[in-house]
């Protein structure tokens, strides 16, 4: 350590120069490097955590700078996880930094997770946090958790020691229609910095063995009235055990009819049947790695690009996991509700993992 950089940590009475080198050897992964991940990544590299994984392949855009304070103008269009990385080395170059530049994925979470001693959900989805959830559970590896939504938000540090995890508070993934979505209702620009602060604090708690852990304690914030509940919630034993991660985590937002897997739609091509292949990721996705023959056309772009266009043969929509896939579905339908479309399960991680590792790709 340089210096005093850390005086005014090392001097608390609670705290000290032992806590402080506790943080130094710590090992944190941050999932999402969004309006929760910033405050958590800003504040742990400046208290001294000694490494910062980061995981993240979102690109930055307009709508994100009112609420994730780290990335400027002159950013969008850049991969958040670059300019995470480049301000974060500025804000402390004695930060071992990993970069992770990839979605949490069910083919590469339990690798990831499994070189840090904690993980940080900040993530904005539920199959995120259903996946880091079991996978910590797989690993013996506490994780601290953030939600936000409108002007509120929640905190709670899971599977910490004997303590409850996730699915002991909420024990699957809720039905669509009941999935709150920040694009749809809205999110106040400062509540993900209060609640990512909140977590911050939660993981030096949890690194340095300081004070109450809220662990079995779930953090209820208002950003109306500035008010703070707590609610205790007990271990469920059963989520305590777990040998594999699920299948899928996404919910299924179509019919199971406009389900197909890779390996029908691989067998469709080889077949040179007439059909049309949309890849509905981002083009910095989309330029990564993509089925041959594929068109690019992003989800937000996809009712006004599709809106007058003829639909002559069947659509296969394809994203990364097969979630955005089956959105472009929904909203699609309303426009053309005769034309065949599917969607690809599992998406790029399905196609890359068995049929191109295999060989088979058409």
């Amino acid at each position: 350590m340089k210096g005093n950089r850390y005086i005014r940590q090392t001097v608390l009475k609670d705290f000290g120069p032992e806590k402080q080198e506790m943080l130094c050897r710590a090992k944190v992964l941050v999932v999402g490097v969004g309006g929760l991940g910033i405050p958590v990544l800003q504040y742990l590299s400046a208290m001294g955590v000694g490494t910062l994984g980061m995981v993240e392949q979102d690109i930055i855009e307009l709508s994100n700078l009112q609420r994730q304070v780290l990335y400027k103008e002159e950013d969008l269009g850049k991969q958040k996880i670059q300019i995470a990385y480049d301000t974060l080395k500025r804000l402390n170059s004695e930060t071992n930094l990993r970069v992770h530049d990839t979605f949490l994925t069910r083919g590469n979470a339990l690798d990831i997770l499994g070189d840090y001693d904690l993980i940080i959900d900040a993530s904005d989805n539920f199959a995120t946090r259903y996946l880091i959830n079991d996978a910590c559970v797989i690993l013996n590896k506490p994780f601290v958790s953030g939600a936000i939504h409108g002007f509120e938000g929640q905190v709670s540090v899971f599977n910490y020691k004997d303590g409850p995890t996730y699915r002991c508070l909420f024990p699957s993934v809720p039905e669509q229609g009941n999935i709150p979505d920040c694009n749809e209702n809205g999110v106040l620009g400062v509540i993900p910095g209060i609640i990512g602060t909140f977590q911050a604090l939660e993981a030096v708690k949890v690194i340095t063995k300081t004070a109450e852990i809220m662990s079995g304690i779930l953090l209820l914030y208002n950003g109306l009235d500035q008010s703070v509940r707590k609610i205790k919630f007990p271990t469920v034993k059963e989520n305590k055990y777990r040998k594999d991660l699920e299948l899928n985590y996404e919910p299924i937002l179509c019919k199971l009819e406009e389900l197909v897997s890779v390996h029908s739609l691989n067998e469709l091509l080889n077949d040179k049947s007439p059909l049309s292949i949309i890849d509905v990721r981002s083009f910095a996705e989309f330029t990564q790695e993509a089925i041959e023959g594929a068109r690019n056309v992003p989800l937000e772009e996809i009712s006004v690009h599709f809106t007058n266009d003829p639909m002559e043969h069947p659509i296969y929509f394809i994203c990364q996991t097969g979630i955005r896939s089956q959105r472009a579905i929904q909203l699609l339908k309303r426009i053309h509700p005769k034309t065949p479309m599917y969607s690809v399960i599992g998406g790029m991680d399905a196609w890359l993992q068995e049929v191109s590792a295999t060989g088979n790709k058409s």
